[in-house]
């Protein structure tokens, strides 16, 4: 089971790194994945060295694509031809597709959140579309979880953790990370 987190030049750093955490402390495999190159800055300035380059990704194996908000980080994803790929093959094998913040307007740009349950940061409800926007800090419908921002990225990180292992699972990192 690979989990494949895509970093874009201006990330938002606490969306994508407290996921990734949370992701490897369930024991789950993760791959970041660095848009453009391996050494990707965030938009607060954080330089974080990605796993591998986005040339030398592939969606085999993959069982949940992350991707972090942050602008101009989603702006950054959904100019890539990787991403945009891997939303292909994720969501025609029915793959677990996770974003939070802006990310998830490139959901709802791609069409993939017609007829779901979605949340984003406040003010891009209008580009999930088709999507019925509900008020919750994380948002999990179908193979689709959606979250508003870095606040959420606990509980992002937590929904994704019980979606592909268990709700025990997710319960136990909440403990451990006194989050009660």
């Amino acid at each position: 089971m690979m989990i494949a987190v895509f970093l874009a030049e201006g990330f938002e750093e606490i969306e994508a790194l407290a996921t990734v955490d949370i992701l490897r402390r369930a024991g789950l495999d993760v791959v970041t994945v660095g848009v453009g190159g391996q050494y990707i800055r965030g938009a607060h300035r954080i330089t974080v060295k990605a796993d591998i380059e986005d040339h030398k990704a592939t969606a085999d194996g993959i069982s949940a694509v992350v991707l972090p908000g942050g602008m101009p980080g989603t702006i950054n994803l959904e100019r890539s031809p990787a991403v945009k790929s891997f939303l292909k093959t994720a969501h025609e094998k029915n793959i677990l597709i996770c974003a939070i913040c802006a990310a998830p307007s490139i959901l709802g740009h791609l069409g993939l959140l017609k007829g779901r349950k979605a949340v984003c940061f406040p003010g891009f409800e209008g580009e999930l579309e088709g999507a019925e926007i509900v008020d919750s800090p994380v948002v999990s419908d179908g193979q689709f979880i959606t979250a508003k921002g870095p606040g959420a990225a606990i509980e992002f990180g937590l929904s994704i953790v019980e979606r592909l292992t268990s709700k025990e699972k997710a319960d136990e990192i909440r403990r451990a990370m006194q989050c009660v």
